[in-house]
């Protein structure tokens, strides 16, 4: 038994059963993971995953106790390499953050920024994607923070914590009949197409649940992950755009009008995550705690020891 055999059948497991795939992903041959995960059950005396002929179709019993103890061994091993790093290397090492555009591209910038002044040796890394990948890095240890407002919650291994919450705003060209208005409708929003984000994005569920909720079906013409995306169709009037309010400019977006939507779609919730169980060093916590000052670092060291912690923005 040796870790590199613990590795071969985790990113099995994480390639989908795909031994081709894994074997990209590790660097080597097909042909050499299948036998090195043969040899591990020899060793076991089990057999971890059921067989197709040569081809991998679902975890045995034994196989889907023993892939939990095998992440567990693999994430300490990792925290063992951290924590030399963490005093040996002191104020530099790497960092990676899975996000989404939105955050990426409007809240994150300020904080990048103030963190490199204090930490110039660390190199940051940014990896896009929608809420359920930026959870999928994290819990796969590609990332070492994940900030995204939705799907994050939704996983045991990982420790989602509220950093700051936030609402909808509602823009058009200023011909548009709703820039006459006073306050907005969701009536009147209804009544013409709509431009706004893709499903998994940016408090998506939260404005299909609020015209749901008034018996309303509006014509969303035209989804994007991107914030400029949406305001640039929005400019060239093929809809009512809806955005999340921190990614309207007024001095950028001057083709625009701007709605506050506080009052017509729920508030949303942006959370930071790190997988359970995780060796956190010294400018994580730091970073953490830029992006969200009330995520101390006692705060998320609490958060990731106790399973049952509760979110506090959650109905009691």
């Amino acid at each position: 038994m040796n870790l590199q055999q613990l590795r071969y059948v985790r990113e099995t497991v994480r390639r989908k059963l795909n031994l081709t795939d894994a074997a990209r992903a590790l660097h080597t041959s097909q042909p050499g993971v299948s036998k090195q995960i043969r040899e591990f059950e020899e060793e076991l005396g089990v057999d971890i995953f059921e067989r197709h002929g040569r081809r991998f179709v679902s975890l045995t019993p034994p196989g889907q106790e023993l892939i939990g103890i095998i992440d567990r061994i693999l994430l300490e091993i990792d925290n063992l390499r951290r924590v030399g790093e963490n005093y040996a290397a002191g104020d530099s090492g790497r960092l990676t953050i899975a996000t989404t555009h939105t955050q990426a591209r409007y809240a994150l910038p300020r904080v990048i920024a103030a963190f490199r002044e204090h930490y110039p040796k660390v190199r940051l890394s940014l990896q896009q994607g929608n809420p359920s990948a930026v959870a999928r890095w994290v819990l796969s240890g590609e990332a070492d923070i994940g900030i995204a407002t939705e799907s994050l919650d939704h996983f045991d291994d990982l420790v989602a914590l509220p950093a700051y919450t936030w609402t909808h705003s509602v823009v058009v060209p200023p011909d548009h009949p709703l820039a006459r208005e006073k306050a907005l409708t969701l009536e009147a929003i209804a009544a013409y197409p709509v431009v706004t984000y893709s499903k998994e994005f940016t408090g998506r569920s939260h404005i299909d649940g609020a015209f749901a909720d008034r018996g309303l079906s509006p014509d969303i013409v035209l989804t994007a992950i991107d914030s400029d995306v949406i305001k640039t169709y929005v400019e060239l009037g093929l809809g009512v755009g809806i955005i999340a309010s921190v990614a309207f400019d007024p001095e950028r977006d001057r083709q625009l009008k701007c709605f506050g939507a506080s009052g017509l779609f729920p508030i949303n919730t942006t959370r930071v995550a790190v997988r359970r169980g995780a060796y956190l060093r010294d400018f994580t916590f730091a970073f953490i705690e830029s992006f969200a000052p009330e995520l101390l670092r006692e705060r998320v060291l609490e958060a990731m020891a106790d399973r049952q912690m509760t979110d506090p923005t959650s109905p009691q």
